[in-house]
């Protein structure tokens, strides 16, 4: 069983500069049982040079006009195609395109709005994190699980199986060092129908579960108290107010459960094909602990970086609607700076890890990484063994 640490939002005695620019130490403040090799220097000379990046042009690393902008455009999609839908839709061809309008809406909230805000990058004022947080919380979700779930399990370790429950999908294999079963022969072909169920499986079960339980694979986490408690408790209940309670005074109670259904599958796809294609791809390195002991061979940073890829850098369109995460290797190593800034400091990261030896890896267009998600969903499910440490 693997320990969580501390979260690092709240942790007192950061460096001032640290709180300028969202620079973020190697997690190796909290109770650790897998260890990451000691940095040999990688990661202080990226800090450095993204740090100097700031102080050299001035920018805030939060707090930017355009990230307000965006998030307002973005949430008032969100409510006019819910308006919409539920108050003005009139023939099932509007109720189609109107759930589809809803879905990319959410969609967007979630990739721009609530990820920047529960990871401390939108705002230098905690208050000001947390509102955006919690539109996660308006989309189903709980911001509190996410924390835990997404922050420090999936940041800190990686793609590493048993601790990074991101890639313990249902009747999937998605790294190396997970047990292969017979059907996932087969996995590149029905996966994708497993990603379609992954938002109602969020929202009706796998919080309330983990919750119940107080655990998020496997690995223990604590309960919410006080105001945490009340603030995901109101999270459910306005939720499932807007999707269901509201809709179902207008309409058929099977029509709202159809548009429900629907609205969900293409933010379910969508959800899963932006966040599988920067881990699990035939480009990410993914060893695990070396055998017999729980040391990865690799630095925190290091691993971050060749764990992951980065695809799409030139598309403006669609890095400004996923909030920047087609650059998953900023990402990372950067999670609290906010994403605006990440196609500029993108050239910093690449230049260093060329001139440290780390591998970094970028598709250059969607579709390149989706036919790399597509291939290493075959290649895992015909592999019968795990591979060897080396392919890194």
């Amino acid at each position: 069983m693997i320990a969580l640490p501390e979260m690092a939002a709240g942790q007192r005695g950061r460096r001032r500069r640290q709180e300028l620019h969202g620079l973020v130490e190697s997690p190796a403040n909290g109770r650790l049982k897998l260890t990451f090799a000691a940095d040999t220097g990688f990661h202080r000379e990226i800090k450095r040079r993204v740090g100097e990046y700031f102080e050299r042009t001035g920018r805030s690393s939060r707090d930017n006009p355009s990230m307000y902008a965006k998030s307002a455009v973005l949430l008032l999609w969100f409510f006019a195609s819910y308006a919409l839908l539920v108050f003005a839709a009139t023939t099932w061809l509007h109720g189609a395109l109107l759930a589809l309008s809803l879905a990319l809406a959410m969609g967007g909230v979630a990739f721009a709005v609530q990820h920047d805000g529960n990871h401390g990058a939108y705002s230098r004022h905690r208050a000001i994190n947390r509102v955006a947080g919690m539109t996660l919380d308006l989309l189903g979700g709980s911001s509190y699980v996410w924390q835990w779930k997404h922050n420090i399990a999936h940041h800190t370790y990686t793609s590493l199986h048993g601790a990074d429950s991101d890639i313990d999908v249902p009747f999937g294999r998605l790294s190396p060092a997970q047990p292969r079963g017979g059907m996932h022969r087969f996995q590149h072909v029905y996966l994708w129908l497993v990603y379609g169920l992954l938002v109602a499986h969020w929202h009706l079960c796998e919080d309330f579960k983990q919750l119940a339980t107080g655990r998020i694979a496997g690995t223990r986490f604590p309960r919410p108290r006080g105001w945490s408690l009340v603030e995901l408790i109101g999270g459910k209940i306005a939720f499932f107010t807007w999707a269901f309670a509201i809709p179902m005074l207008f309409h058929a109670w099977w029509v709202v459960l159809l548009f429900y259904a629907a609205t969900s599958v293409v933010l379910s796809l969508l959800l899963a094909l932006i966040f599988q294609l920067a881990h699990s791809v035939e480009e990410a390195a993914l060893p695990g602990p070396l055998p017999g002991s729980n040391d990865v061979p690799r630095p925190w940073a290091v691993h971050q970086v060749e764990a992951t890829v980065d695809f799409a850098r030139g598309n403006r369109w669609l890095s400004w609607y996923v909030g920047g995460l087609n650059f998953q290797i900023e990402h990372h190593l950067f999670p609290r700076i906010c994403h605006v800034h990440y196609p500029r400091i993108a050239s910093i990261v690449q230049a260093t890890c060329a001139e440290l030896g780390v591998r970094y890896s970028a598709h250059e267009s969607l579709l390149s990484a989706v036919r790399s998600h597509w291939r290493w969903l075959r290649r895992l499910g015909r592999l019968p063994l795990a591979e060897p440490t080396a392919r890194a």
